[in-house]
């Protein structure tokens, strides 16, 4: 229960920066983030992509003005808040969602840490710690379902 609260807690700090990022970053286009080292060491410049909202896909298959367009931080809150709900709740139902849900997460990690090293060319150090976070939470999450009591066959 202390490594979900703690891998929830950081989930949604770095979703809460992420957010905060892209904002600032709209209203001020000389913004600055702590996480901005260098010119291919930048989250702005990937919260600021098509990339940063509906994953990349949203735009391209609704468009880009679409409700569903959000940022990827914004899913990610949802993500992460979900995750830590679920994880107080015992049974079968909660352990499939949270495999399940981490699962989409992981396969959305690769996505975009491949837009990152094949598309943008940039090194985005607040999405390498989501993906990290997502890669332990799928690892968490399997663990809790292979200690699932199964029932008993004749």
């Amino acid at each position: 229960m202390a490594a979900r609260a703690a891998l929830v807690a950081a989930g949604v700090a770095l979703s809460l920066y992420a957010l905060h990022v892209e904002h600032e970053a709209s209203r001020d286009p000389a913004y600055r983030a702590a996480c901005d080292l260098a010119p291919a060491v930048s989250c702005t410049r990937v919260f600021a992509s098509r990339w940063g909202r509906g994953l990349g896909l949203v735009e391209l298959l609704l468009g880009r003005d679409s409700v569903a367009n959000v940022p990827n931080g914004a899913l990610g809150l949802l993500y992460y808040i979900l995750q830590g709900v679920l994880g107080a709740v015992p049974g079968q139902g909660s352990a499939a969602a949270l495999l399940g849900t981490s699962a989409a997460a992981a396969l959305a990690s690769l996505w975009l840490a491949a837009v990152l090293a094949f598309g943008l060319g940039d090194l985005c150090l607040v999405c390498l710690g989501t993906y990290g976070l997502n890669a332990l939470l799928l690892a968490l999450n399997w663990r809790r379902w292979r200690r699932l009591p199964r029932p008993k066959t004749h």
